[in-house]
């Protein structure tokens, strides 16, 4: 299979939201909420997207598997 646009962004934004969730539990640091404000109405769409990205790759992961 090969990857659309759509896959890419979705597993960049899956990665930076593990990231994020990494140093919240590390540090005590939410990078989202420290560059766009503690729950603004960006920040909320950021975790929004994050969140979709997810389901997002929860739902195509099958398909990238490589079954000959």
């Amino acid at each position: 299979m090969k990857f659309t646009i759509l896959d890419w962004i979705a597993l960049i934004l899956l990665i930076v939201g593990g990231v994020n969730w990494g140093l919240v539990g590390v540090f005590n640091i939410d990078l989202v909420a420290t560059i766009f404000g503690d729950f603004s109405w960006l920040s909320r769409l950021v975790y929004i997207i994050v969140g979709l990205s997810a389901i997002y790759i929860a739902v195509i992961s099958p398909k990238l598997t490589n079954k000959a």
